[in-house]
């Protein structure tokens, strides 16, 4: 074997080992999340139900106040009913953001205590929703510059379907990642008039009760690819980002969730400058 080759050789070993140490601690960092989201739970229930049974108190106090409107004086009158107004105001606030931190936590409980592979019922909507808002709120952690609009077209009222959701879940934040990165690369180059945005779709086509296509669409119109660059996307450790920025795994790994994992089709269509389109189509079973 020529020294070249023993060299590269090395090289790849060394990243592989790289990759697993993250891979180590990135299971470690999952338990712990869990943990951690499973302790938050229980506070929030309390904060949830708290919150639940003060709007009642609010509803009697406001009774009480109507049936004493005659002994106050207007200003007073005025007064207690914009104080309550602004309470139950608060109190929807509380229980709408509580709720909606309930639902993230049962996501992260659910998703971590799923065994390797396994097909769990899942709402592929609220999935996607979540993790596409991950990803753009960890850009905005790295980068308090960052900014961009995110349109969402999710189809109502979907059945769950049997996915993999670690897997999916997985796949979308690296389009997302991916996207985010692109868009952000094109905003540094052209400036305040480009409008940085990225358009989500998740569809289900049902063709019967038990089974339908299931089908996620990610649209940048960040930097797109050159046919070259769109050739070699899948390919083990190939990245066009700079060194220590990318690993050259993530659509490789992505392209396997779809296609191998959920004997689905992964599609792109992209033009230089004009942006990127990677499109999940995968057939699923419906949960009644």
């Amino acid at each position: 074997m020529m020294e070249e080759d023993k060299e590269s050789l090395k090289k790849q070993v060394e990243y592989l080992q790289q990759q697993l140490h993250k891979q180590e601690k990135m299971a470690s960092l999952g338990l712990l999340s869990a943990g951690i989201a499973h302790e938050i739970q229980n506070p929030l229930n309390f904060v949830i139900n708290f919150g639940k049974m003060s709007v009642n108190l609010l509803k009697d106090l406001q009774s009480i106040v109507a049936d004493c409107a005659d002994t106050m004086t207007e200003d007073d009158a005025a007064d207690l009913k914009d104080i309550s107004v602004d309470l139950q105001e608060n109190l929807a606030k509380i229980q709408e953001h509580g709720e909606r931190a309930i639902s993230i936590i049962r996501g992260i409980l659910l998703y971590s205590r799923g065994k390797a592979g396994e097909m769990l019922p899942t709402d592929i909507g609220q999935l996607v929703h979540e993790y596409v808002w991950l990803s753009y709120h960890a850009m905005r952690a790295n980068d308090k510059s960052f900014n961009i609009t995110i349109r969402e077209e999710i189809q109502e009222q979907m059945p769950k379907v049997m996915v993999i959701p670690q897997d999916i879940s997985r796949a979308v934040l690296n389009v997302m990642n991916n996207a985010c990165y692109t868009v952000k690369e094109r905003a540094g180059q052209e400036g305040a008039d480009y409008k940085p945005t990225i358009v989500v779709k998740v569809t289900l086509d049902q063709q019967d009760a038990a089974s339908g296509e299931l089908r996620i669409d990610i649209t940048d119109n960040g930097m797109g690819m050159t046919p070259e660059v769109r050739e070699k996307i899948f390919e083990n450790f190939f990245t066009t980002k700079p060194a220590g920025q990318g690993t050259g795994l993530g659509m490789s790994i992505t392209h396997d969730i779809i296609v191998k994992n959920h004997g689905g089709r992964l599609l792109v269509e992209t033009e230089p400058k004009a942006g990127t389109t990677f499109t999940f189509i995968i057939p699923v079973k419906i949960v009644k």
